[in-house]
């Protein structure tokens, strides 16, 4: 699939180690990362971006601004997106870059989306080709609407069967990068397949692709199919045609997984393969639950922990974000919000909260978090914590107990 969208994209035909030009679709820097884009695109001397609307820009990271640095830089960003007319532009409060892109229609089947953020490879669960690239490479693609890539060698994952009641998208992909290891698919594009996956939401399958990145993945791609055509309607940007790996496509490695085996898994500190079965994990004190980010915000996420909750109280901090506006205002709708304050849950608003480390919510030194976010790295969320990695559910069953429990058992 990736050799077929850079194909299109630089105007060639393409193969796996080919250095290429091409075309990028579309183009995202958030607030963390447009600063210094839009430094290095000043620096370049140019005066305007080549396409303004093909450019989005959400803040999300530090939202609402946490200290009057952080406010004026934003302020700066704001006036830039101005001056060249940029309307995809998403202030706070709006929600996370990953999830605005595919929510308004950006995230299209076949097309090549990058932003400049590593979780980028998210976009790739509606059959694009998403990465994540460095400020400064945004800063070229700002400019020239074009940059220059080398096309991935592809590795194959299938995985068959039903998930079990109490284990989602995030266990099983949790399941496959402790399997391959965090540098299992270094550079590599990672196609997924079997009937695990087609029956997948597509709240499931972003979170599936959300985390390629962990295991070193350059992009994580699930074909596109009713599931994706079906959320597109009426959303959809732009036109797009999917493309589809040929039946005899070649793969520089395949792996297989029975979905009906697997149970609830859990991410040890600090290393993100460093990846167990629940019942292999001893109980472990919390100080913190978190439910949110780009893996784990969505409508379902929030649901099913609004349901584990429903008519329980907390027993230790839980924070939820959803991952964006269009989020909470269902949540709201559907009475989630009011199910998670009755259970002592704290909500804060859309945006990427305490998950890189910088905003609302960071852990204290020696405090424990189960976390739904995509990283457990030594001093992510806060200098000198530990952080568990686990799906809304096992998340908000651990919030009751106030240590790491299997949500079957709730």
């Amino acid at each position: 699939m990736s050799e077929k969208i850079f194909s299109r994209a630089s105007g060639k035909e393409v193969k796996a180690n080919d250095f290429v030009i091409a075309d990028v679709d579309f183009a995202m820097a958030h607030d963390g990362t447009s600063v210094l884009a839009v430094k290095a695109f000043k620096e370049m001397e140019e005066e305007k971006v080549w396409n303004p609307e093909r450019i989005v820009i959400p803040f999300d990271h530090l939202t609402p601004a946490n200290t009057d640095t952080t406010a004026g830089l934003q302020s700066e960003i704001r006036e830039w997106i101005r001056d060249q007319g940029i309307k995809n532009f998403y202030d706070v409060g709006e929600g996370i870059c990953h999830q605005l892109l595919p929510e308004n229609g950006f995230a299209l089947p076949g097309k090549l989306i990058v932003g400049a953020d590593s979780h980028s490879c998210t976009y790739g669960a509606f059959g694009a080709f998403g990465t994540g690239v460095g400020a400064t490479d945004m800063a070229e693609i700002f400019s020239s609407g074009k940059l220059w890539f080398k096309v991935p060698e592809s590795i194959k994952i299938t995985a068959e069967g039903k998930l079990n009641d109490g284990v989602y998208a995030k266990d099983l992909i949790l399941k496959m990068i402790g399997t391959l290891g965090i540098a299992g698919a270094t550079y590599k594009a990672a196609e997924f397949y079997g009937s695990t996956i087609e029956s997948l939401s597509m709240s499931g399958r972003m979170t599936l692709s959300n985390m390629a990145i962990e295991m070193g993945g350059k992009a994580g791609i699930v074909p596109p199919d009713k599931t994706t055509f079906d959320f597109l309607e009426g959303r959809a940007a732009q036109e797009y045609e999917p493309v589809y790996a040929d039946e005899d496509a070649i793969y520089s490695k395949e792996y297989d997984f029975d979905a009906t085996e697997l149970e609830p898994q859990i991410s040890i500190p600090h290393q993100v393969d460093n990846v167990k079965d629940i019942s292999d994990v001893k109980p472990t004190k919390l100080d913190q639950s978190f439910i949110g980010t780009c893996t784990n915000g969505r409508l379902e996420d929030l649901e099913v922990a609004a349901s584990i909750l429903k008519g329980e109280k907390v027993a230790i901090r839980t924070i939820v974000v959803p991952a964006s506006r269009g989020v909470l205002v269902e949540a709201v709708r559907k009475g989630i919000i009011e199910t998670l304050l009755d259970a002592g849950v704290v909500v804060g608003p859309p945006g990427c909260g305490p998950c890189l480390g910088g905003h609302m919510g960071v852990i204290g030194k020696g405090e424990s978090c189960i976390s739904t976010a995509n990283r457990n790295f030594k001093g992510r969320m806060g200098t000198g914590g530990s952080i568990y990695l686990a799906s809304p559910a096992t998340a908000a069953a651990s919030a009751l107990t106030g240590e790491i429990t299997d949500p079957r058992e709730i």
